[in-house]
């Protein structure tokens, strides 16, 4: 029973809540057709190369200068880093305020948990701007369950010196909330995100992204629990099945 002497629920954002890791894959192939002048046009693999230089730099100050920096080189741009990575986001706006949504069943789930008198918390990797646009502006997210009605804490890439794999953002979480291990339940999507809370100690509940097919084996294999969809977790009237 994964929720069993659970005290505090900790998620992910991207891939994990809200689908939106395909997004970012079409905004950096976006961002690729910009700034290439390689002479190439085929684009491969942009998630999992992303996903790997994140991982090489985890402890960097900015992660994402480095991935950029990475863009820059690969696909020989005159632009500067800092000009890839505001482009970067530029591109992304439209999406987060208008395409991001939540995945199939995680508002109900959340609300779900929220009655229960679970503490329930946001462990992100994403940027507080894009997060605020999440909390503030995404009309999707706002009008299913408003982060800021149903979430105690948000931590952001801002909150951590270092991003998943490193533990450091679910370390700070149980010292914030002066909570266990045991107390602790993670839910994440990809490889990196498992790897964080099992470092950390904490049991975890992946729950399938297409893009993150391609580690399927190693996260089923490292995570506690798998499931497809929140909706398993629920029964015909949006209700936490007692099972779990």
């Amino acid at each position: 029973m994964m929720l069993k002497d659970k005290k505090v629920i900790i998620f992910d954002m991207d891939g994990t809540l809200i689908d939106s890791v395909g997004i970012w894959n079409q905004v950096d192939e976006a961002l690729i057709q910009r700034i290439r002048e390689d002479g190439k046009s085929e684009i491969k693999n942009v998630q999992r190369k992303r996903d790997e230089v994140l991982r090489k730099n985890d402890q960097a100050d900015n992660p994402y200068i480095e991935y950029c920096t990475y863009l820059k080189k690969t696909y020989q741009s005159t632009l500067s880093v800092q000009d890839i990575h505001a482009l970067r986001y530029e591109i992304a706006q439209d999406y987060l305020h208008h395409v991001v949504d939540y995945k199939e069943g995680a508002e109900l789930f959340i609300k779900s948990l929220k009655k229960l008198g679970y503490q329930l918390v946001i462990a992100s990797t994403t940027k507080r701007t894009n997060m605020d646009v999440y909390r503030k502006h995404n009309h999707r997210i706002i009008s299913k369950a408003n982060i800021d009605d149903y979430f105690t804490l948000v931590y952001t890439r801002e909150d951590a010196k270092a991003i998943k794999p490193n533990p450091e953002i679910y370390l700070r979480v149980m010292k914030d909330l002066k909570v266990s291990r045991k107390d602790c339940l993670v839910f994440e999507d990809s490889l990196i995100g498992v790897e964080a809370a099992k470092n950390a100690g904490i049991e975890c509940v992946v729950i399938e992204d297409q893009y993150s097919d391609a580690e399927r084996e190693q996260i089923n294999q490292l995570a506690d629990y798998q499931i497809k969809s929140y909706l398993e977790l629920l029964d015909k009237n949006g209700k936490l099945i007692e099972k779990i």
